[in-house]
């Protein structure tokens, strides 16, 4: 139920002599939740006579700012442009997979596989398992052993998929807190490594040494990394052998879809990262989960490019634009000092925090930053990345889409036709806040449809 308060913003904004100019900065935005306010000038010039051609002022818009999306990656914060994100992403995934965006499409052509790297255990959690559709027990065991801490290792519940006990460890005293937290604060780094162990390992089945290899075949890769409910990550994977210039040209004959798999399995089981010792405890060596999961993808396969590149887009919208929030924990950073006991987090995710904390204030691990991303569970990479050729990029994508609105805006003469080689462009640009006031979302909600969360108010003014 809207307060006195936002109605009473409501009220005000429509009766503003500028809410249709209002109404237009919203729709623009595509419905933001917290956009982006600004003060400022855009001047365009003659280079050659320095004659002023248009000056575009916010001193004419309303509340005197500009109002352009915040661009957030994050759904728990902007779902408007979080979609932007996620669809971005699914292009760009597509791209590389069956061309356009400057891929050709004989790109379909290259040995392509679909590769999901997990994390070891750390431990038995309640998990949901399916058969054929129907709802196995989680963990039975007809002779569970009782752990140390009096628990019996055993549950024969047919848990939902929305059973909160999902991903909880069966004794959070026998868990391997210290072992979840290390694994994703180093799963970039094992990535890395698993990519030169990859190009090596090619190389090798080749007959050719590491550099001459770059002459006849490369690598491309997309990737993105998912939370489980245990509040561990592990990466979905689109890996493609290209001829040395890239999707343009085609890999060698000897560079086979047999070759690559046999290639990701080795790196997969060779790479390693080690923990220096910790607590008087031996050091730690840690590696990828034994589950690995290998798929070719192909046109007439069963598992299309086209299957794949939503696959994957999924995930870079239900996890990458959700960061470790959809586990449990929260979407911004926990302060050293906070009291953890009031976080509104569930036990598991407190106790993974708890331990980023503890971790992170010991020297030997200060370059893994684990009190800054404790609210991440100590993963702190990036969550879509690919490789340099892959396909187009983010950039380009929201390039095109800037020059799209551009042409709108010169085609009902908001902004002036001009040849930018002709015309100096000098902007000046101010930050002045963010976010809508009650009121003010309300109505955004209405015009664009987007529903906005009870309190979406920020420090605009």
């Amino acid at each position: 139920m809207p307060t006195a308060h936002a109605l009473a913003g409501l009220i005000t904004r429509l009766h503003d002599p500028q809410y249709a100019r209002w109404a237009a900065q919203i729709r623009r935005t595509g419905g933001c939740r917290r956009p982006v306010h600004l003060r400022g000038t855009v001047e365009h010039y003659d280079r050659a006579t320095g004659r002023l051609l248009h000056r575009y002022s916010t001193s004419t818009e309303p509340d005197g700012v500009l109002r352009v999306p915040c661009k957030t990656r994050r759904a728990s914060r902007c779902p408007s442009c979080a979609e932007t994100y996620r669809a971005d992403t699914y292009h760009l995934i597509r791209a590389g997979l069956i061309g356009g965006k400057g891929v050709p499409e004989t790109v379909t052509s290259h040995p392509c596989l679909f590769v999901t790297l997990t994390a070891p255990s750390f431990g038995p959690v309640h998990t949901r398992r399916e058969n054929n559709g129907t709802v196995l027990p989680c963990h039975p065991r007809r002779d569970a052993a009782t752990c140390p801490h009096g628990r019996v290792m055993s549950c024969t519940a047919r848990h939902g998929s929305d059973d909160a006990r999902l991903g909880e460890p069966l004794c959070p005293d026998c868990y391997d807190y210290t072992g979840s937290v290390l694994f994703n604060a180093l799963a970039p780094e094992l990535w890395r490594r698993f990519t030169l162990a990859l190009r090596r390992h090619l190389a090798k089945l080749g007959g050719l040494a590491p550099r001459a290899m770059r002459d006849q075949l490369m690598v491309s890769f997309a990737k993105v990394a998912e939370y489980q409910r245990r509040g561990v990550v592990h990466f979905h994977a689109v890996i493609r052998l290209d001829g040395p210039d890239g999707p343009t040209s085609p890999p060698p004959a000897w560079a086979t879809l047999d070759l690559l798999g046999e290639a990701v399995r080795h790196a997969a089981s060779a790479v390693t990262a080690t923990i220096p010792a910790l607590d008087g405890q031996p050091e730690r060596v840690l590696r990828w989960g034994d589950q690995l999961d290998i798929r070719p993808i192909s046109m007439d396969g069963e598992l299309t490019a086209q299957a794949v590149a939503g696959y994957i887009a999924k995930y870079a919208t239900k996890y990458a634009t959700k960061a470790a929030e959809c586990v449990g924990t929260l979407d911004q950073r926990i302060l050293p000092t906070a009291d953890l006991a009031a976080l509104p987090v569930r036990d598991h995710a407190r106790r993974l925090i708890a331990e980023c904390l503890r971790l992170g204030a010991l020297d030997e691990l200060a370059c893994l930053r684990l009190t800054q991303w404790a609210h991440m569970l100590g993963f702190r990479g990036h969550f879509a990345t690919k490789s340099r050729r892959y396909s187009t990029t983010l950039g380009a994508l929201r390039e095109a889409r800037a020059a799209h609105k551009r042409d709108e805006q010169i085609s009902v003469g908001r902004l002036p036709l001009f040849d930018e080689d002709t015309v100096l462009v000098i902007a000046h640009w101010q930050y002045a806040g963010q976010g809508l006031s009650a009121g003010d979302a309300l109505l955004a909600a209405a015009i664009t449809g987007v529903p906005m969360p009870s309190a979406v108010g920020g420090d605009a003014r």
